[in-house]
This record gives C-alpha cells, structure tokens and sequence, in this order.
C-alpha cells in the first residue's frame, strides 16, 4: 500500500555514549537496547555489531534479544503508533472491518508506517477491554465499541481523512 522506502541514516556514534554507561556489563542488554530504542527511535540494525562488542557478546544474541521481545524495534515506527484489537470479542463484534477501514484511512498494511513517519499501524491479540470491543489503541488513547462511522470521526479529527 505505501511506497517503498529506506532507513534514515543514523549517527552510530550516539550508540557510543550509550554503551559506555554499560560497558561489559552483560546483564544490561535489555536497558541499554531500551535506552537505544528511546534516543533514536529505534534500533538500528548496523549498530547490533557494535553494541555485542560493547558488552562482550555476540551480535547473535543482540539480535536474539531484539527479535524475542516485541517491545524492541530495527525499523523506525510511527510518531502514532495504532493497535488494533484481533481478539475474540472484537473480531465477533465486528474487528475485520474496522481494520480494513483503519488501513484504507491509513493506507497501510499491518506493520508498515507511513512515509512522514506519523503513523504505524499493528495488530494485538488483545488490548484487555473486550467489554467494549471493537476497540483500537493509538498511542495511549483507547476507542472502543467502534464501527465504520466513529472510525472515520477518529480519523477525520487527527487530520487523516
């Protein structure tokens, strides 16, 4: 749906200043990838060799750690980032459509982030509020008991018609 773009380039030296409050502290992967992800955005894919050296480990298992948690992204993401519920309650009550409207409003697939950056669009398994499913979370903000009208209000308010 949106058109094919490339990483920006990334200022590898931030990661300097990063890996140095952990240096050969192999416990602090998870907090120093986190600090990472936070200062830039994301992490980038060809800092992993420089922050395995950082903490004595191997680039694989940098790599491990950022595939295993869901949490952790190699591609920049969205200044909005919208969660849309696939749950049980939602898909019954009506989910599959109101993902179809959110892509075509965004004009995005599942996992993709529009080209000005303002917008990721993802899928969860839940959210945790089925009681007023169909919902969908952009950033903190949650939407429930959706349907097609109330999509396009949300849509239409955040300038995205």
């Amino acid at each position: 749906m949106s058109e094919e773009k490339t990483l920006p380039e990334v200022d590898l030296s931030v990661l300097d200043e990063i890996i140095d409050k952990y240096k050969g502290q192999r416990w602090s992967l998870i907090p120093l990838l986190q600090e990472v992800q936070e200062k830039i955005g994301y992490i980038p894919p060809e800092g992993i060799p420089q922050i395995a050296d950082g903490l004595d480990v191997f680039p694989s298992q940098v790599q491990g750690v950022i595939s295993f948690y869901t949490g952790l992204y190699t591609t920049p993401r969205g200044k909005n980032i919208v969660k849309v519920c696939r749950g049980t309650a939602c898909h019954v009550r009506g989910g599959k459509t109101i993902l179809k409207l959110v892509k075509q409003h965004l004009d995005l697939d599942e996992g993709e982030t529009t080209s000005d950056m303002e917008y990721t669009l993802e899928t969860v398994a839940c959210i945790g509020v089925c009681a007023i499913a169909p919902n969908m979370v952009i950033n903190s903000d949650n939407y429930g008991q959706l349907n097609p009208k109330k999509v396009t209000q949300i849509f239409s308010s955040r300038g995205k018609e």
